[in-house]
């Protein structure tokens, strides 16, 4: 290849495309996940919004470009060849990262990535530089690094962590306990005031202390320096007054245009601040090229040129405006990840989507054990106020009903876009590039603290999803130095093979993950998937859960027979399957007894006798699952561990037992799928004929044991196969002469005034 570092500017260029592809899928969720969970507005107004701030943000982020440039390492220090392998080297590894965790559904830092890329890989390419030297050590480590402003970088965005969830939570505080949950009353009194706060905040922070991180600032600064109290006391007249005239007019609270407004806010500021991490290599990339090009293609020539400053070109940041808006509006990895901060900030109960760790529990632990010795030092008088204030209206949903309701009010939604926009605002004023993601994310798990949210049902859960998403974001910053450091060093090691083969090994892995996250985002209803009560009447109750009776029967038959079979075979295979369905059946009997409370709740007052029945239901099909788990265990750990086959006898005998079994729970799958409550009591008759069939087997096992028998290990498998069948059979009896009762117990007042 006669020019190499051609074929690199166009590669980083094409990378630089996906890069923003990923990368938006990640971090643009960030500004819409506010408006998305109150469902303020209708989703394409939100997408609209968010588009126009996307294009003007991108206009005004042409200062931070340099942060690619000299931000991280000294470029004077760099000879042309090295600076391309280290860009080559953060396009490719910052890719990967981006789209593994969004594949994951989980929210990290493009800022965080990028800046670690590029430290990662400049420390690699600097050490190898130094070994090459005679006369350095790794002493002069410091001389190609720009250690101030990393270290500046990278304790501005911890410490934005702890500013933005501080912040976060002291505004949502302060918010709730004005309006409380019962907005609409205090809406009317103080919503114009509160609009007028909201709004000049954000355009003040966001329009004016952004414009400082542009080059159009120069134009407007002889204006706007030395004016700020006046222009931010006429923004909060001019403000509060269109406050008051919205609500009059529309008859609509003002809380939409601060959303409205807020979105576009926190796109504008989130392009602004974010741009650079895609973009900015690659025009780094281009700028150095172009100094290569006129220096007479000299390799070797130092890098200083990117010490310069140079305006960013107004039609790429167009361009990657435009690719950011497209794929804002397609990419479906960006949902995934808007559920996981949307789940964790929901004001009610829902199905919780990480589990509780030792960490999680310790810490809500201690929250609740310090909030208690503070609580002394409050009065009851004050205390009992704003509690007061925290009260949440009466209204029970399921945890599937939640999901289509709002996640949060939208108050908190207000504080969530007016306190992320200003800290990001402020930030990019600065020139520093903070991560939007760990803003945005930390202001709403701060305000979701202040609301309450995470109450003593949900709190474990949400922590330990909180913990979750933060030791990624460390994962995040330890792979990016890693894997740069490593895929520089291949490319410095021989780029005419290396390059093409990670080339190669970027696509095949984004195909990969893009298959992988459609696979998983297809929701695939099973048929046989069980479904949660949601009628009142005891003759819903009744017809609704035979729905769930016959799956439940369909799906024991399939599970004992797999595991009847599989042992008699010895195929893995299906004792590996009997064991997973069993895991699936338990899992949603659990889901619906979940829902117990919620059921309970919305029963009329005449029809409590319901809640009996189902709770009666659902704790035989738990009986029957338990039975089913211990057969599948025992007989996938007894082949798994090779024991001796089960005799031909005892084979023959359980297939016995199987067949009457298939006959029984065919005969019931029937009855209760055509609703043909009359066949329940022959069904029931059936069960002395099987019960007597496994006592026997019990019995002639015992004869065995004493005579012939030789294998404790079968024994003991027989035994727990024959004992946990009869628990099975008894279960399944239970609840057929339950759901016969309740039948005949909810039709005797009908047939008695028939024949009146």
């Amino acid at each position: 290849m006669d020019n190499i570092y051609l074929f690199m500017l166009i590669a980083i260029t094409v990378l630089a495309v996906f890069d923003i592809i990923v990368g938006v899928s990640n971090d643009a969720i960030n500004f819409l996940n506010s408006a998305i969970g109150s469902k303020a507005l209708p989703m394409r107004t939100i997408m609209i919004v968010a588009s126009l701030g996307i294009f003007v943000g991108a206009v005004f982020s042409s200062g931070m470009m340099e942060v690619a440039r000299k931000g991280i390492f000294i470029p004077a220090q760099f000879e042309f060849g090295e600076i391309m392998l280290i860009f080559m080297a953060v396009m490719i590894t910052d890719i990967l990262l981006l789209d593994f965790f969004n594949t994951l559904g989980l929210p990290t830092s493009t800022t965080v990535s990028i800046v670690f890329n590029l430290l990662g890989a400049a420390v690699v390419m600097s050490l190898i530089k130094i070994s090459a030297s005679d006369s350095q050590t790794f002493a002069d480590l410091g001389s190609y690094i720009n250690t101030k402003k990393a270290t500046e970088i990278i304790s501005g965005i911890l410490l934005s962590v702890v500013i933005a969830f501080t912040v976060g939570a002291v505004v949502q505080w302060v918010s709730r306990a004005i309006f409380t949950f019962n907005t609409e009353k205090k809406i009317k009194n103080f919503g114009a005031i509160f609009g007028g706060i909201a709004l000049t905040a954000i355009t003040y922070f966001i329009f004016l202390k952004g414009l400082k991180g542009t080059p159009y600032y120069s134009d407007l600064k002889d204006m706007l320096e030395g004016n700020e109290i006046l222009i931010i006391l006429g923004s909060f007249v001019f403000w509060t007054m269109f406050s008051f005239v919205f609500e009059r007019l529309s008859k609509k609270t003002v809380l939409l245009v601060v959303i409205a407004v807020g979105t576009f806010g926190l796109a504008l500021a989130f392009s602004g601040n974010d741009l650079v991490n895609f973009i900015g290599v690659p025009m780094a990339a281009y700028h150095s090229y172009e100094a290569f090009a006129a220096s007479g293609m000299d390799i070797g020539m130092s890098m200083e040129v990117l010490d310069k400053k140079v305006p960013a070109e107004p039609y790429l940041l167009f361009i990657a405006g435009a690719i950011m808006v497209f794929t804002l509006w397609l990419s479906k990895k960006a949902r995934t990840v808007a559920e996981t901060e949307i789940g964790l900030s929901r004001q009610t109960d829902t199905h919780e989507k990480f589990e509780p760790n030792a960490i999680s529990r310790a810490v809500v632990k201690g929250s609740s054990q310090l909030a208690n010795y503070f609580s002394v030092l409050v009065p009851n008088s004050i205390a009992d106020k704003i509690n007061k204030s925290f009260e949440k209206p009466r209204f029970v949903m399921t945890k599937d009903q939640s999901i289509d309701a709002p996640a949060f009010d939208m108050i908190r939604a207000s504080v969530n876009l007016m306190v992320a926009g200003i800290l990001i605002a402020i930030a990019t004023s600065m020139k520093l590039p903070l991560s939007t993601t760990y803003v945005t994310f930390m202001v709403a798990m701060g305000t979701s603290l202040a609301d309450r949210a995470w109450g003593r049902e949900s709190a474990v859960y949400r922590v330990a999803g909180v913990l979750n998403v933060i030791a990624g974001w460390f994962g995040t910053a330890l792979g990016a130095f890693v894997a740069a450091g490593f895929v520089v060093f291949l490319i410095n090691w021989n780029s005419m093979v290396m390059i093409p083969i990670l080339l190669l090994l970027t696509a095949i892995l984004l195909y990969r993950n893009y298959r992988t996250h459609r696979m998983k985002s297809v929701k695939v209803v099973d048929e046989d998937s069980l479904t949660t009560a949601e009628i009142s009447s005891v003759q819903g109750v009744i017809h609704e859960s035979a729905k769930n009776i016959a799956k439940v029967v369909k799906r024991t038959n399939r599970i004992y027979s797999n595991a009847i079979v599989g042992l008699a075979k010895q195929e893995m295979p299906l004792l590996v399957k009997s064991k997973n369905l069993v895991v699936k059946l338990t899992t949603e009997i659990d889901k619906l007894r979940d829902n117990i409370f919620y059921f309970i709740k919305n029963l009329d007052e005449s029809s409590i006798e319901a809640s009996n029945f189902y709770i009666n239901i659902l704790g035989y099909l738990q009986d029957m699952a338990q039975s089913l788990e211990l057969i599948a265990k025992v007989t996938h750990k007894h082949v798994n561990n090779n024991h001796k086959k089960l005799k031909f006898t005892q084979i023959k005998e359980l297939k016995e037992i199987d067949d009457k079994f298939e006959i029984l729970f065919a005969d019931t799958e029937n009855a209760f799928k055509s609703r043909s409550f009359e066949q329940i009591g022959a069904i029931i008759d059936e069960k002395k004929e099987v019960y007597d069939l496994v006592k026997d087997k019990i019995m002639e096992q015992v004869m065995r044991t004493r005579s012939e028998e030789s294998s404790p290990k079968n024994t003991t498998l027989y035994f727990s196969i024959l004992l946990e069948t009869k628990d099975l059979m008894n279960a399944t009896m239970n609840l057929l002469e339950e759901y016969h009762s309740a039948h005949d117990r909810s039709v005797e007042p009908a047939t008695i005034s028939d024949e009146d």
